[in-house]
């Protein structure tokens, strides 16, 4: 019998496409909601499915994206043909997406069984939300807010690529949160970060549902509640991706940093009161 069934896979799904690009960590509120639900966090199959789910929320990247990503990897393949075409920032672009993810690999496979083990605890999710809203209230009034998308340097991109290393460690501390928070600390407006965060998110999550495919399906969840998941997850990023976009224009990160706190405060709660298990 799978872990996870259709209707929890249809919550969850909901649950990652709208998370997985907000500042807010889908992590911590995936196991936020396997908690709620009695599903066992630390499972290597529960582990898995939720790797494999935001595959569904990456494809909506590619899809609201496409114009953007056809571009750059047209460019990429130019410069490989031709050396005058090296100087085109989408051919550089695309050779720091690429070198930008390196650490992010090569960490998350050297502590694969720290992130599913100790660190996947509910304790850890608690602890992430509430740092990480510090961090991004902070980043959010360092930040000059004066470089736009054009202005984006391979440096920006190792170091923001690379401060996804936090949230793969500290659940609850949120990928796009530390990507669009370091960011912001590099100048860059919230618009810039925020198209930079969801470019250097395609490899790494990419992988990360590749990689657990196998375990998802070799150690209880079956086909169907996988298919479910992924479909929603997508169908319900992509809309998130459009509004994210829209606010971040207009308004700072602010009501995000709140809504973690709360969130964060009220999950240490339930845990100290036993109501769900860490």
């Amino acid at each position: 019998m799978s872990v996870i069934n259709v209707g929890q896979a249809v919550v969850l799904g909901v649950v990652e496409g709208v998370t997985e690009f907000l500042p807010v960590s889908s992590t911590g509120h995936l196991k936020i909601t396997e908690g709620l639900m009695n599903i066992p966090v630390d499972d290597d199959a529960v582990v898995g499915f939720s790797a494999v789910i935001q595959v569904g929320a990456i494809a909506a990247v590619l899809v609201y994206f496409f114009k953007d990503i056809v571009r750059i990897v047209s460019a990429w393949g130019r410069g490989l043909r031709d050396k005058n075409e090296r100087q085109n920032h989408d051919y550089k672009f695309a050779w720091w997406v690429i070198y930008a993810t390196i650490p992010i690999v090569a960490v998350g496979l050297a502590a694969k069984p720290l992130i599913e083990g100790p660190l996947a605890s509910l304790w850890v999710v608690a602890g992430s939300l509430i740092a990480g809203s510090a961090v991004m209230w902070a980043a959010d009034q360092m930040g000059r807010h004066k470089r736009g998308e054009d202005d984006v340097a391979f440096k920006d991109a190792m170091l923001v690529g690379s401060s996804q290393i936090l949230a793969l460690l500290f659940p609850g501390f949120s990928r796009s949160g530390a990507t669009m928070s370091t960011g912001l600390i590099l100048d860059l407006d919230r618009v810039a970060a925020t198209r930079l965060s969801f470019f250097l998110g395609i490899p790494a999550l990419t992988g990360a549902g590749l990689y657990e495919l196998k375990d998802a399906l070799g150690t209880g969840v079956g086909a169907a509640p996988l298919i479910t998941g992924t479909v929603v997850s997508f169908v319900v990023a992509y809309a998130s991706i459009a509004w994210l976009l829209k606010f971040v224009a207009k308004h700072s990160f602010n009501a995000f940093v709140i809504y973690r706190i709360v969130i964060g405060v009220l999950l240490f709660g339930l845990l100290g009161a036993g109501v769900i298990d860490s």
